[in-house]
Formats: C-alpha cells, sequence, structure tokens
C-alpha cells in the first residue's frame, strides 16, 4: 500500500534527495525550498535564485552547503520522475507541484 499526497510548488525546475534521504530540495523560478521526507512539510525557504549547475544544488536550512544532486524537468516533456535511494519514496513533478508517494514501512 501507498501513500499520496501532492505538494504545491509553483515554477519548479529541479528537485533531489540529500544523501540521507531525509530532505527533499526543491529549485523554483523563485528560490529553493527544502522539505522534510517524513512529514513533506517545508523546513527551509530561501527567495534567492540559485538554479543548478551541471546536475547540483547548494542546500539550505538543515542541508546548507551541501551540493544536491538534482533531476532537471525536461520542459518538452513538462514533468520529471525521482525515487529515494531506497526506492521507498517516488515523485511525478510537474512545473506547478509534485505528487509524492511513499511506500509503507
Amino acid at each position: 500500500m501507498r501513500m499520496t499526497i501532492y505538494i504545491h510548488i509553483g515554477g519548479l525546475v529541479a528537485a533531489g534527495f540529500d544523501a540521507s534521504g531525509d530532505y527533499l530540495l526543491t529549485i523554483t523560478h523563485s528560490g529553493r525550498c527544502v522539505f522534510s521526507a517524513s512529514t513533506w512539510l517545508p523546513v527551509a525557504g530561501d527567495d534567492t535564485l540559485a538554479y543548478p549547475e551541471a546536475g547540483v544544488g547548494v542546500g539550505i536550512g538543515p542541508i546548507a552547503g551541501q551540493t544536491i544532486p538534482v533531476t532537471q524537468i525536461d520542459f518538452e516533456k513538462g514533468v520529471m520522475r525521482l525515487t529515494s535511494s531506497d526506492g521507498k519514496i517516488a515523485l511525478t513533478c510537474e512545473s506547478s507541484g509534485i505528487s509524492v508517494e511513499v511506500a509503507d514501512a
């Protein structure tokens, strides 16, 4: 059984999990936000533009300064898919937000 939630994020450009899998870094046209992967609530936000370079974003808040591998949206297809390193979390990302599917522990 999987739980599905939706996170509304306007202008999503890229997203990626930190090495621990505890946090999701999102990068938008309005800045960056970090979400807790256990509650899916935002834990840090920054409106400074910091687009990814060479597939890497820079973390803020609890992952400040960490380089986070990110997947960028393919704007021709309008969607990207991303899975956590343990395979328990599957994200379907569009410019307007992220559909999060979490497998039971």
